[in-house]
């Protein structure tokens, strides 16, 4: 920052850091104390790096020590950073600016006071504490993203992305290139499976050209945003250039703008790529570490030989290059243009606070690679089931998520997140319309 905009920028957080907080002094071991408030979020930039720094809301004091050797003040509830002067700023949340894209919002949390108060309705209605299982957290995380007691679900779209990947050349498929472009015009006459699970949870359904090999034509519901026509072949080259990759976050972004300018606040992501599993292998072994072995599937259906090849193709490519640690390069690396749209429409859909329906591998791959990112992604997901894909399973436990089914899908396209649906719907449905035990006059447990 130019230094006569960084004195006016440190004298103005100075002065409203004063009116945040109430100085009171040392304590008897000589570290001063302040009272807190509660904060609401406004997001900052500075040097480069993204903050949320928060103004007050309403006075809850909190007290709050800081040494004379240390520059954190301890809270009861946190960290607080403070300013050079020792005058505490507001809680602060950075995102390192090498880590997301710079104009990407920072997600903010979702509401941990409403979830706590949804959890509490929940042990009040008609039931056994507990007796819902896991609808239960589900409602209460939804009551959170939405900062409301009366969830709902409105104008949920579902946008499934396709692209092309270059590696699909070395039969890491069980089909062919060509299939991806078939697929699209299929989506778009209508005649897929997502198609079917869109009509019947009533909802929009859009298709994206991320990067397709062939000309998808023209229709309503086909956004074009082709970055090129498939990746490179990462065996031997970046599947793409830094530039694209960062391109495709954006055009994520955008679809996902798109799609909801009529007020949705719930999307189902899904996609369509021949040979995406195997981008999306090597994405997994660069995001969590585990062996490459471990995160190779029969994607479309490959027999033994296919599998053996599969894996032989991503073997020579970390030989080429080991996955490198930043996301977005690890995406550039071995990603897809479908991957790269997903995560940057998850990131969108978050910063929105939208509820995020992931689907099976592929799209759980691009919400791990966003969590990267931005750490607050995940709190808007909600998985929508476990794919008979082989590794999927092992990433969702390294991301510490529980998918809401497991029936032994593996279609992609978004189908297993629109089947979930209806299992958020029911959720939200009992969360709202069950009575509680005084409402029904109903003897509590220890009545």
């Amino acid at each position: 920052m130019h230094g006569g905009c960084r004195w006016i920028y440190d004298s103005l957080s100075r002065a409203f850091a004063r009116s945040f907080y109430t100085h009171r002094g040392p304590d008897e071991r000589g570290s001063t104390l302040w009272s807190v408030d509660v904060y609401s979020s406004v997001v900052v930039r500075s040097r480069g790096v993204d903050t949320e720094r928060v103004a007050p809301r309403t006075a809850i004091p909190r007290e709050c020590t800081r040494s004379a050797a240390s520059p954190v003040a301890r809270c009861k509830d946190g960290d607080m950073m403070l300013t050079a002067d020792s005058t505490p700023s507001a809680p602060t949340r950075t995102r390192d600016a090498g880590t997301a894209p710079l104009d990407f919002a920072i997600i903010p949390r979702i509401d941990t006071a409403t979830r706590e108060a949804a959890n509490r309705r929940l042990d009040t209605l008609t039931k056994p504490q507990g007796a819902l299982g896991r609808l239960e957290p589900l409602a209460a995380q939804v009551c959170g993203i939405q900062r409301t007691l009366k969830p709902v679900i409105t104008r949920p779209v579902a946008i499934v992305f396709a692209a092309d990947h270059g590696v699909a050349e070395r039969g890491v498929s069980a089909y062919p290139r060509a299939v991806t472009e078939q697929m699209v015009r299929n989506f778009l006459a209508g005649g897929a499976a997502i198609n079917v699970l869109a009509r019947l949870q009533g909802m929009e359904l859009w298709i994206v050209d991320a990067g397709v090999d062939g000309d998808c034509g023209d229709d309503p519901r086909l956004i074009t945003a082709k970055i090129r026509r498939g990746t490179r072949d990462f065996v031997v080259q970046a599947a793409m250039t830094p530039e694209e990759c960062r391109n495709a976050l954006h055009q994520g972004r955008e679809a996902l703008k798109r799609v909801t300018a009529s007020g949705s606040n719930t999307v189902i992501l899904g996609e369509m790529g021949i040979g995406n599993t195997a981008a999306s292998a090597l994405l997994m072994h660069g995001v969590t570490g585990q062996r490459l072995a471990d995160c190779v599937g029969r994607g479309t259906g490959l027999d033994d030989h296919g599998l053996d090849r599969k894996r032989a193709t991503l073997e020579a490519a970390v030989a080429r290059r080991a996955p490198p640690d930043d996301p977005i390069e690890l995406l550039t690396e071995f990603g897809g243009y479908e991957i790269a749209m997903l995560t940057g429409a998850i990131l969108a859909a978050a910063a929105h606070r939208m509820l995020v329906v992931v689907d099976g591998f592929t799209v759980t791959v691009a919400a791990a690679l966003a969590a990267r990112m931005d750490r607050c992604a995940l709190d808007y997901c909600v998985f929508g089931h476990c794919s008979a894909e082989y590794a999927h399973r092992a990433l969702l436990a390294h991301l510490n998520v529980q998918p809401l089914l497991d029936v032994g899908m593996r279609l992609g396209e978004g189908t297993g997140a629109a089947v979930a649906l209806s299992t958020v719907r029911a959720a939200l449905a009992l969360f709202t319309d069950m009575a509680t035990f005084e409402g029904a006059g109903v003897s509590g447990k220890d009545s």
